[in-house]
């Protein structure tokens, strides 16, 4: 009976008082070796090996991150939008180690290429739907022939 009692009312008292009673151990690195089953210098070399190998995340998600900011700089430039600066922040704090993924630069490479030929008069002729450079070609000859047929018949010259 006295145990139900303690069992039932023990825990509310407990939560009532915050656990001041009760003593922690001290040494929680002892505590959490023994929890796993590690000696003391195992424990520290886990904890090490877990710090080398969350160093390692952060540089690649760095390097991930600054990689990324560099396409998002190169697009701002190429259409002309508003520089950021937290690209450039990270970017800066790869330590300019990034460049732009070979895929992308080839890309970008082919883009340029299209661009220069629509710039020119026939890719802008081509861009035109449903036109036919041969037949554009014919009218222009006729049109010629047609002027130079009226130059002729023209008294004043």
């Amino acid at each position: 009976m006295a145990f139900m009692f303690k069992h039932m009312i023990g825990g509310q008292l407990k939560d009532l008082t915050g656990g001041l009673g009760e003593e922690k151990p001290e040494g929680g690195e002892k505590s959490e070796a023994a929890a796993k089953g590690m000696t003391h210098e195992e424990f520290e070399q886990y904890q090490q090996q877990l710090a080398e190998e969350k160093m390692e995340r952060d540089t690649s998600f760095a390097q991930k991150k600054a990689e990324r900011a560099t396409v998002r700089s190169h697009f701002r430039d190429k259409y002309r939008l508003p520089k950021s600066e937290l690209d450039e922040t990270q970017i800066q704090a790869a330590a300019d180690d990034v460049e732009l993924p070979t895929e992308l630069a080839k890309m970008i490479a082919e883009d340029n290429q299209e661009e220069e030929h629509k710039q020119s008069v026939l890719g802008q002729l081509t861009n035109i739907q449903n036109v036919d450079i041969d037949q554009l070609k014919e009218k222009a000859q006729s049109t010629i022939e047609d002027l130079k047929q009226s130059a002729e018949k023209c008294e004043v010259m």
